[in-house]
């Protein structure tokens, strides 16, 4: 990818990931947001206006609340909202808001289907992306819109379930000569009782004085090839719980028949096996889907290079540019496999009424969907 975006995607999942806004390189041409009136024609234009249900006549009633939410995302990435790049533009009213509202009104649906008095179970937002795509910065600031709009929310991620070192160590073992299962990532590299019990107690965090720490994982840990962080450093999450924002590179993706993965990498008809069991795991959880699709894989390599410079900016051991491309190589084969199969036919158990499609290009911004 040429240049550099506005925004980069956060660094990889740290223990304290959710303490510090991503990392938002310098606006090189800043433009003057003249008026309401101009923001609200960029407003409209935006490819997601349609798809979130949005009318001009609804962005005009709800004017206030973009303005709103424009500022609170202006003054979480340390930006001038007055002061805008056109990229930063996009970004903050084109994708961030648009999605944001999606979400909100997502919950307020979930919560009308009980009644008063009821024990009301969190949404779980599900945000599939692939790497460095910037489903992490996204769900950075969607749980910050919540939380200032109100609503207890968190944010969960499918790499605060991979194996332990030690466990990760023991796959490859199991399965040697595979590079798909060597490494951290590929199904098989989670431990799905732990996932199943976590989102499990997470949805019962109903009331005032629940209380339970929630996992997250270390992969700057042996030099780039991570570990669960030490329990002592998990963020605690209170109830009542409204929002549950659970995202990851794989997630929706379901087993395909065996010559289909077996066409694209022999070493994937192992990983296709374990996803098997990831449904229960992780997918039946999930209320509502964002999607984000990208048009090309190859694409994923960059963007992941661009998440370890900036962790080793950040004085943290990431891995060498050789070896990110050894990293990469080892997801592809899955993003080749179970990709268009998603884009075809949404997750399973998805409602068209509760999925979220966002096409992106390679600057990671939104695009008019096919």
């Amino acid at each position: 990818m040429d240049g550099n975006p506005t925004f980069l995607s956060c660094p990889d999942h740290s223990p304290g990931r959710a303490l510090a806004p991503p990392r938002i390189t310098p606006s090189s041409s800043p433009a003057l947001v003249a008026s309401v009136k101009d923001l609200y024609d960029f407003i409209c234009s935006g490819p997601l206006v349609d798809r979130i249900g949005y009318t001009k006549e609804k962005i005009a009633e709800s004017i206030d609340r973009w303005l709103r939410c424009g500022g609170q995302i202006a003054r979480l990435f340390r930006l001038n909202e007055l002061q805008l790049s056109e990229a930063e533009k996009v970004r903050i009213y084109h994708f961030y808001i648009p999605v944001f509202l999606w979400c909100e009104d997502q919950v307020i649906e979930h919560r009308a289907k009980y009644k008063e008095g009821d024990d009301i179970p969190p949404l779980v937002i599900g945000v599939s992306a692939p790497q460095g795509s910037g489903k992490t910065t996204l769900v950075f600031a969607l749980n910050y819109l919540f939380r200032v709009a109100g609503r207890n929310s968190t944010t969960l991620s499918i790499d605060d379930f991979y194996l332990t070192a030690k466990e990760q160590n023991e796959l490859r073992d199991r399965n040697p000569g595979n590079a798909l299962l060597e490494l951290r990532g590929n199904a098989g590299s989670h431990d799905l009782q732990f996932s199943a019990e976590t989102l499990e107690s997470l949805t019962k965090l109903t009331k005032e004085g629940m209380k339970m720490k929630v996992p997250r994982y270390d992969k700057s840990a042996f030099g780039g090839r991570g570990d669960r962080a030490d329990p002592s450093v998990w963020p605690e999450v209170e109830g009542p719980l409204e929002v549950i924002l659970f995202e990851g590179w794989m997630l929706g993706f379901k087993p395909l028949p065996n010559e289909v993965v077996k066409a694209v990498d022999p070493q994937l008809e192992v990983v296709n096996k374990n996803l098997e069991a990831y449904y229960n795991a992780w997918d039946r959880f999930i209320g509502s889907w964002i999607v984000i699709k990208i048009r090309e894989p190859s694409c994923v390599f960059q963007w992941r290079l661009q998440a370890e410079i900036a962790m080793r900016a950040d004085g943290k051991p990431g891995m060498s540019n050789e070896e990110v491309m050894d990293f990469v190589s080892r997801y592809l084969p899955a993003y080749h496999a179970y990709l268009p199969t998603l884009y075809k036919e949404g997750p399973i158990g998805s409602k068209p009424e509760q999925l979220l499609v966002i096409d992106i290009d390679e600057e990671r911004n939104p695009l008019w969907g096919n």
